[in-house]
């Protein structure tokens, strides 16, 4: 059925081509896009749509979307830009260090045969753990002392009482009455002695009061225990040996804050104070943390010739180590005003490009900027960014990964 319709219309071509004087081929072409199969114009529309989806997709290439947890994973944070001051800082050096007024050398108070080591380096500990046992005899010496003392005041009150009530009846004389009074108050006062004796070695108010009952316990057994939440960072104990009282048996520190040391130049020291906000960079890869100085050395070492500038810094996560080296940068000066200013943390080179992340609806954009001056730290921007956009400030570089290699593999985030 085709062919003969395709045999009528050519037939009609030449005798149309014949009277209008046209050429067949034009006759031929108009028939051959206006006999298409309901098919074909299916697989035009279809080609159409794709390429239309192709644009689109063309469209969002360099959008990195990122899902809330993934940038609070990667430390990505976002603050919106606008005019500050370029200040000028001075770089200190500075040294991470344990928080001393948080040190404890746990020593055992009295001598004794170690009999338990329950801690080693390392291990946490709670407040009233016990970190090992020693055998004392000097423990029972003390705790015997104690509970002489209370039955010699027991029998001097006795006394006491007796020879009261005979001199107030002219029984006895009053020499006796004066006699059981002194003994009295001296028996008092070796029971008060025998008593601070035990509270020295650390035994509580509680232990103390029930002593006189617990008449099956050791008299020997002595309990070396934590004086505050912390962590066990030196041991100086094993089984089976002899201590003495002044002994450093554990080093306990409780790393939930540190010290940060910095050395400052007496040229500089006019311009370091307490309570100034310093930008502290670890290094390694590791973000800059912002603190204040707690306390600024009134006095130049000798040895280095500097003095020292100290922040206590927040370390609930352990990553502060004692022994760290660091660099400490404090503003001075008023600093100069720019319109539009920005972290350097923000920067990174796209494409031999310096750009910038700006967050947008669909994601984050890398955005051509043109710098002008700068400091240590932060830098003003002259062209391609607006006051009031938002951007990415820290964990750039993770965004520069994440664009290079196709945001996650699929070109576009998730």
């Amino acid at each position: 059925m085709k062919i003969e319709k395709l045999w009528v219309g050519m037939a009609v071509v030449s005798l149309l081509s014949f009277h209008s004087g046209l050429s067949p081929d034009f006759w031929a072409t108009g028939i051959a896009y206006g006999s298409e199969s309901e098919g074909e114009k299916h697989q035009e529309a279809q080609k159409s749509t794709s390429h239309g989806e192709q644009e689109d997709e063309a469209g969002e290439e360099g959008v990195i979307r990122l899902s809330e947890e993934d940038q609070k994973r990667f430390g990505i944070q976002v603050a919106k830009v606008g005019p500050g001051a370029l200040a000028n800082y001075l770089e200190l050096p500075g040294e991470v260090s344990i928080n001393n007024d948080r040190l404890a050398h746990v020593v055992p108070r009295l001598s004794g045969i170690v009999r338990e080591v329950r801690k080693s380096v390392g291990d946490a500990v709670h407040q009233g753990e016990v970190l090992a046992v020693i055998e004392s005899r000097e423990l029972a010496d003390v705790q015997a002392e104690y509970l002489a003392a209370i039955e010699k005041m027991g029998l001097a009150q006795a006394k006491f009482a007796r020879e009261e009530r005979l001199w107030l009846k002219k029984i006895s004389a009053e020499q006796d009455y004066l006699d059981a009074k002194q003994a009295l108050a001296e028996a008092n006062i070796a029971t008060r002695t025998a008593r601070q004796k035990l509270h020295a070695l650390g035994f509580s108010d509680d232990y103390v009061r029930k002593l006189p009952g617990r008449r099956d316990a050791s008299y020997t057994r002595y309990e070396i225990v934590a004086p505050f939440n912390g962590t066990v960072i030196e041991k100086h104990i094993t089984m089976g040996e002899t201590l003495k009282e002044d002994t450093d048996a554990f080093l306990v520190a409780d790393l939930n804050t540190v010290w940060v040391n910095f050395n400052v130049y007496p040229k500089d020291l006019p311009q370091v104070r307490q309570g100034q906000e310093i930008l502290i960079a670890p290094g390694q890869g590791a973000p800059d943390v912002r603190d204040v100085i707690a306390y600024v050395s009134p006095v130049v070492k000798e040895e280095t010739r500097t003095a020292m500038a100290r922040v206590i810094l927040p370390n609930p996560d352990g990553i502060w180590r004692s022994g760290m080296f660091v660099t400490g940068r404090v503003a001075v000066g008023e600093g100069e005003p720019v319109p539009l200013i920005i972290p350097k943390t923000a920067l990174q080179t796209v494409e031999e490009k310096t750009v910038v992340f700006v967050e947008t609806p669909h994601g984050f954009e890398a955005k051509p900027v043109v710098m002008g001056r700068s400091n240590e730290t932060h830098v003003e921007i002259i062209g391609g960014l607006s006051s009031g956009e938002a951007c990415a400030v820290n964990g750039t570089f993770t965004l520069k990964a994440q664009l290079s290699k196709g945001a996650f593999g699929d070109g576009h985030g998730h």
